[in-house]
């Protein structure tokens, strides 16, 4: 372990002469806080924030440290120092161990490139449905080894059962969080008189960390794992510092004045930009994933990534001719060919535009191209 340097005594008298404290020196720490300011467009929307509305701008906070060795001079991370220094809950834990920690399958297949050794882990058992009713108590913020964002024990206020969830920004050991999903309680039912008007469902419910239908979330709030069925699980912006946007209701106007959701979905903006339609009773939580300034670390040195159970990338140009399509030749050249897979595949990378039009999602909302010129007949 790094010691603190100690000072000479002409050292100390010199500091003692200076009128400084020889306390305050030993008490000096090898790691600095960095003030990273990034551009305008890293804005995170607040979770209270009015549809509409511009967010507060994010600055990424990280933490650096003094380069006593190589690995060190680069190193950068995001300062999180309200995470639990403890082990998990192990009841809600089991071990990752098996071909999969390889990236194989179950024939011993290499599936995923570049996976394998790491640090030993525990997989971390997610409630990502949250049917659980009831107030429920945060105990503490964890880190997560399988995944970017921290997590959450919650304890059931009723019968004290610990689960665990995506803990959202900002949220703390000692706050209070409630899933909506079985249904309005009673209680609450009752002091709006007997009918939901939405206004105070809305002001009592969508709050910061709660687990609501799709339904029941104002237009314009930040939301992430948000699912896409009814009975299904959250399967979007799981990751840290992700979020979508409620942007639109099918809703009509009853006799008394009230909105109704009259339609089956609900149309999201995910983090990706693709507007999507979502069952109505699919479920959502409030606020934004936690970690938000996960992506401005820097690991410093490759061995870190190896602790991460990330193997290295070779590229293909540096390969020779019979193990990439890349490889061979003079110079970092690939024989003026498009940029191909290992096996040949092109393009080599995949996405919304060049995916076949027979694997386009039916659910993604494509927006409609009207041709205003006149047509052509077939003699001209």
């Amino acid at each position: 372990m790094l010691q603190p340097r100690l000072f000479s005594r002409s050292a100390h008298g010199a500091l003692a002469s200076s009128k400084c404290s020889s306390a305050a020196f030993l008490g000096r720490s090898y790691a600095t806080v960095q003030t990273t300011i990034e551009p305008a467009n890293t804005s995170v929307p607040s979770p209270t924030a009015k549809p509409g509305g511009q967010g507060r701008q994010s600055s990424a906070i990280l933490r650096t440290y003094t380069p006593r060795t190589g690995g060190l001079r680069h190193l950068k991370r995001p300062i999180n120092d309200h995470l639990w220094k403890g082990r998990p809950f192990l009841p809600l834990t089991f071990p990752k161990k098996g071909m999969g920690k390889g990236g194989r399958n179950h024939h011993g297949k290499i599936t995923v490139r570049h996976r394998g050794g790491g640090a030993k882990r525990r997989i971390r058992t997610i409630d990502f449905a949250r049917w659980n009713a009831g107030p429920q108590l945060v105990e503490r913020i964890e880190y997560d080894p399988n995944r970017s964002s921290h997590i959450a024990l919650l304890s059931d206020q009723a019968n004290g059962k610990k689960s665990y969830i995506i803990a959202p920004d900002g949220t703390r050991a000692g706050d209070i969080v409630q899933s909506y999903r079985s249904g309005i309680p009673q209680d609450l039912l009752d002091s709006m008189g007997g009918v939901v008007d939405p206004g105070i469902l809305a002001a009592r419910t969508a709050h910061r960390g709660n687990c609501l239908p799709l339904h029941l979330i104002p237009v314009g709030t930040p939301i992430f794992n948000v699912g896409s069925h009814p009975k299904g699980g959250a399967v979007f912006c799981r990751s840290a510092g992700t979020f979508a946007i409620v942007e639109a209701k099918d809703e009509e106007t009853s006799a008394d004045g009230v909105k109704v959701v009259t339609g089956k979905y609900v149309t999201v903006r995910l983090q990706s930009g693709e507007v999507r339609k979502c069952s109505k009773d699919a479920c959502a939580t409030v606020g934004v994933a936690s970690n938000i300034h996960h992506q401005y670390r820097q690991l410093g040195k490759a061995g870190r990534s190896r602790w991460l159970n990330i193997r290295p990338t070779v590229r293909g140009v540096a390969m020779n001719k019979v193990d990439h399509p890349h490889g061979g030749g003079r110079g970092k050249s690939k024989s003026n060919r498009h940029p191909v897979s290992p096996w040949g595949r092109t393009p080599a990378k995949g996405g919304f535009k060049t995916r076949p039009k027979s694997n386009i999602n039916k659910w993604v909302v494509v927006p409609r191209v009207r041709n205003h010129g006149k047509r052509r007949s077939k003699n001209s």
